[in-house]
């Protein structure tokens, strides 16, 4: 495993002292914790795509979808390179992006409405992701975990995508056709 040598860094550390640092420690905490929102999010994008009524959208959350089952499959790759047991931690940030998503689904009006809500949604959500696997990518660089630096840019690389796709969606369709309907009624 990656971790087990006691070879020194180009900075001069030894290995053992990085796997026994705090950086490490802090490390597989965020590890953890973004393994339980990957979870999270394999149970609450089905809920996305049966409730938007925008193909294009519908599409973009099921392709996302895939890439997020893979997230999964990824971080526990990064725990086998860690010589760790895959462990989910709690994400109260993702819980309450999740809690979120849910409260607009329910509360806004089925069509153009509610899948600019679920887009809006999404975005949150991508936007942590991608702020924590980019600390997550940095922290393994420090600790020289060249392996899961790649598992990790590769998710970045999807997180990322995944954005730029639900913004171009907003942007081609979903925005103005929710622009257009009367919304006097509403809230």
């Amino acid at each position: 495993m990656e971790t087990k040598s006691k070879r020194k860094t180009h900075d001069g550390i030894e290995t053992e002292t990085l796997n026994n640092s705090k950086l490490m420690k802090l490390f597989e905490e965020e590890l953890k914790d973004i393994y339980w929102a990957e979870q999270k999010l394999t149970k609450a994008i089905p809920k996305m795509i049966e409730k938007t009524t925008s193909e294009e959208l519908k599409e973009a959350l099921e392709n996302h979808l895939g890439e997020t089952e893979g997230h999964v499959i990824r971080v526990e790759k990064v725990f086998e390179i860690l010589d760790k047991k895959a462990t989910a931690q709690k994400c109260k940030a993702m819980a309450g992006l999740t809690d979120e998503a849910e409260e607009i689904m329910s509360d806004c009006e089925d069509g153009a409405m509610l899948d600019a809500g679920i887009i809006a949604a999404g975005q949150k959500v991508e936007h942590y992701e991608i702020a924590s696997y980019g600390t997550l990518i940095q922290y393994a660089k420090t600790l020289h975990l060249d392996g899961a630096v790649s598992l990790l840019e590769q998710t970045l690389k999807e997180e990322k995508a995944a954005d730029k796709k639900l913004s171009e969606i907003a942007l081609d369709s979903v925005n103005a056709q929710a622009a257009s309907e009367d919304g006097s009624d509403l809230w």
